[in-house]
């Protein structure tokens, strides 16, 4: 619950510190414009402590799949990721209509891998970056930080 209400904390700061910026940098000059996406897929949201989370995994923290789509039944598939919990929203600092809890299944090599929305007669996918696991066994004879055996 805690690491949940953190991640939701920080994507508020974060969807507040940037829209600041933004209207600051309004331009006058014509831009073209371009047709809204009907659907997207993502993996993440950035915060504003953390720029580079979307579309990639985080170990040791909650992963959640957000995607924009119409139609019904939204699924999130990917051939490394369990999805739970789905939620509709919207949600701040993205664009996205429905969420699930992504799970990374054990044993998952790190690496680049798919992540897809199938909803209605839409599907969007993206790519996604898995990092290598952190050691989990410290090596035998290595120093023990903080119990005084390195002291003279």
């Amino acid at each position: 619950m805690r690491k949940t209400v953190v991640f939701v904390v920080a994507a508020v700061i974060g969807a507040t510190a940037l829209a600041a910026p933004a209207t600051a940098q309004q331009s006058t000059s014509p831009t073209p414009s371009a047709a809204p996406a009907k659907g997207s897929v993502q993996l993440n949201v950035n915060t504003a402590i953390n720029q580079t989370l979307v579309d990639k995994y985080v170990r040791d923290a909650p992963n959640v799949a957000l995607a924009k789509c119409e139609g019904a039944s939204p699924t999130f598939s990917s051939p490394v990721l369990t999805f739970a919990n789905y939620f509709p929203g919207p949600f701040m600092g993205t664009d996205a209509n429905i969420s699930a809890d992504a799970t990374l299944k054990p044993g998952t090599a790190s690496g680049t891998y798919p992540l897809t929305v199938t909803c209605g007669a839409g599907t969007y996918s993206t790519q996604f970056s898995v990092p290598a696991a952190q050691v989990a066994k410290v090596p035998a004879g290595a120093a023990k930080a903080g119990d005084g055996s390195m002291a003279g």
